[in-house]
């Protein structure tokens, strides 16, 4: 029932007609396709999203006391070490404020023990390794998301994750702490008393740990995946990330509170159970968030999101036309260059589904791939016949390979019958005459607007 009721929505937000149509309807089904595709993500098998957000828990579970022992230590150093522990607590409130309390002193207790032994050199490594496979983990899930399968090399997980690690809390705890001493300076008190100042001054000390906390989830959205992340994106996935994460925040308060006599039923293991499913939500929501951002940059794949979309010969035969048409087209304009992302942009096709035609179109010649990573035609666009366009998304090496398949003279004289009919047929059409013809207006078919071109960056 669920993926009958995802595929009628798809129908209905994809719907070519709203396309045409433009205006504040074509934005607001543009916007809804956003949570669309997170609804898909989050209960489809294929995303993984729940699952990886499991792994994460256990991850935390393991590294959370040396990844605070850490950041004490460093903290320590700069005299902000004292402000770690109220932040832990103000991240598990959501569990109510007497297990918040009680879980916080239980951690803090560990990481005072690990704080204060001396681990040797050993040990130390082990810390140290314990956290970088922690950030390692989220990176993994991130590269995940964004469909990136090589990740950092091993120097530059060390070298970089330790920088993170190593600024990160102290920037966060800094933030906080000028944040909490402009609300408590002489002049802010005195504002205070002024209207509308005190209204506004009330509000913004409100706002400023949600702000705090889409900075980082934009952050790590822009630094964590292996691939140039924009910052643009990266902000809009923070929003989206900081918006559900208070929200969610609210609500499993709630939760907790209606649920007392079920924690009452596990006793001591209560909390625990609480903790992890609070860990889970944490960890989809980050999730979440950064495919926001993945969709943001790339929303050519919000409507197939990881689904292999499998071509039929005539799709593929349309897009290849496409490309060759607008490469073709744009070739002899200066400064207008097309890259494979931005005719996945244009085309609205996921950028894995376009790679196989443009990978065909480059092996047979008719594509060149510049050091720049532009596309330009093979040779003269009047020297690349339609015939051959075609030919080259039908045959991934040549058409002989059909003698290889067992087949009887008569089906076999078919095949090469409607070969020999579309070489015919094309036989004096080339790229640049159809570069070159005027399209002839169809009444029967709705044409949506264009969007315009645009370079990558």
């Amino acid at each position: 029932m669920i993926e009958s009721t995802l595929t009628q929505l798809e129908r209905v937000l994809w719907d070519p007609r709203i396309e045409a149509v433009g205006g504040p309807v074509h934005f607001a089904v543009r916007v809804l396709r956003y949570p669309f595709a997170l609804m898909r993500d989050a209960a489809s098998g294929e995303g993984q999203l729940t699952l990886r957000a499991m792994s994460l828990v256990y991850t935390t579970l393991l590294s959370l006391v040396p990844l605070l022992a850490f950041s004490f230590s460093i903290l320590k150093a700069f005299d902000f070490h004292t402000r770690i522990k109220p932040l832990l607590q103000k991240f598990l409130e959501p569990l109510g404020e007497n297990k918040a309390a009680e879980l916080t002193e239980q951690i803090w207790g560990y990481v005072d023990k690990v704080s204060g032994t001396v681990l040797g050199s050993v040990g130390l490594l082990v810390l140290v390794y314990t956290v970088v496979s922690m950030v390692q983990k989220v990176e993994e899930s991130f590269n995940y998301v964004w469909q990136v399968e090589r990740p950092r090399s091993l120097g530059r997980r060390f070298s970089e994750y330790l920088t993170v690690i190593l600024i990160g809390p102290i920037l966060i705890v800094f933030a906080l702490g000028i944040t909490a001493s402009i609300a408590n300076s002489t002049l802010v008190k005195e504002l205070e008393a002024i209207e509308p100042f005190g209204t506004t001054i009330v509000f913004m000390g409100k706002v400023t740990p949600y702000a705090v906390v889409i900075f980082v989830f934009s952050f790590l959205y822009a630094f964590v995946p292996n691939t140039p992340v924009r910052l643009k994106s990266a902000l809009v996935g923070g929003v989206t990330g900081g918006v559900l994460w208070a929200s969610a925040g609210v609500i499993f308060a709630r939760f907790v509170v209606a649920s007392t006599k079920y924690v009452a039923i596990y006793s001591a293991f209560g909390i625990v159970l609480v903790a992890l499913i609070w860990l889970y939500l944490n960890w989809l929501i980050l999730l979440l968030g950064s495919q926001i951002a993945f969709y943001h940059q790339h929303p050519e794949y919000l409507r197939s999101g990881r689904r292999r979309v499998h071509l039929q010969n005539a799709a593929r035969e349309h897009i290849a036309l496409m490309v060759m048409f607008l490469i073709g087209k744009d070739y002899r304009q200066p400064g207008k260059r097309w890259k494979l992302k931005t005719l996945a942009t244009h085309l609205n096709v996921p950028r894995n589904v376009l790679e196989t035609v443009v990978r065909d179109l480059e092996r047979h010649g008719l594509l060149v791939a510049t050091e720049s990573e532009q596309l330009i035609p093979g040779r003269d666009t009047d020297c690349i016949p339609i015939a051959e366009i075609l030919q080259a998304t039908r045959y991934k090496k040549d058409p002989a390979e059909l003698d290889l398949f067992v087949s009887v003279p008569s089906v076999l004289e078919v095949t090469r019958e409607a070969e020999k009919a579309v070489a015919a047929q094309f036989k004096h059409k080339t790229l640049k005459s159809l570069v070159e013809e005027k399209p002839v207006a169809d009444p029967d078919i709705t044409t949506p607007t264009p969007r315009p071109h645009k370079e990558a960056s």
